[in-house]
This record gives structure tokens, sequence and C-alpha cells, in this order.
């Protein structure tokens, strides 16, 4: 014959494993989404460090061109070849075809 505590640590029992089970999977589904969110995040920062890396390039490109234009010299170069713009005094020579 059973018990009356027998059957009460049982239903204890049974209780405790469906509580440690509904806990388990809980865990289970948030350590399987933050995976997957630590995944996708690591994705974005990937693209944002190759963003950032263009970026300084095309910044220290610009700081050159500024660096140039601010030359006397290769000012005087643009002027005279995109404008054909010459000092006082010289001339300016134009291939023939």
């Amino acid at each position: 014959m059973i018990s009356p505590n027998t059957t009460g640590a049982r239903r204890r029992f049974k209780l405790w494993l469906l509580a440690m089970t509904v806990i388990l999977a809980w865990a289970g589904y948030t350590l399987f989404s933050q995976m997957q969110r630590q995944t996708e995040t690591e994705g974005r920062l990937t693209v944002a460090k190759d963003r950032l890396e263009q970026m300084q390039k095309q910044g220290e490109e610009l700081q050159a061109k500024v660096k140039q234009l601010n030359d006397p010299e290769y000012i005087s170069q643009l002027a005279t070849k995109q404008q054909g713009l010459v000092k006082p005094g010289e001339e300016l020579i134009t291939p023939s075809e």
C-alpha cells in the first residue's frame, strides 16, 4: 500500500521536475536568441568598421587635396592646364594634331 507521504513526495517531485524543465527551456531559448543577436551585431560592427576605414582613407585623400590647393605652384599649373591661363610674358603652346 502507498502511504500518503509517498504520494505527496511524488507530486512534489513531478512539480519540481516540471518547473525545472520550464526554466531550462526558457534559459535555452534566451541563450539561443542572444547568440543570434550577437552574431547580427558582430556583422553590423564589421560593416561599420569597413565604412569607417573607407571614410578615414577618403578624409586623408581630401586633406592631401587641400594641401595641394594651398600651394601656389599647383594652382598655377591647374590654371594653365584647365583654363589656358598663362603668366604675363609667357605663351601657351598647344600640340597640333
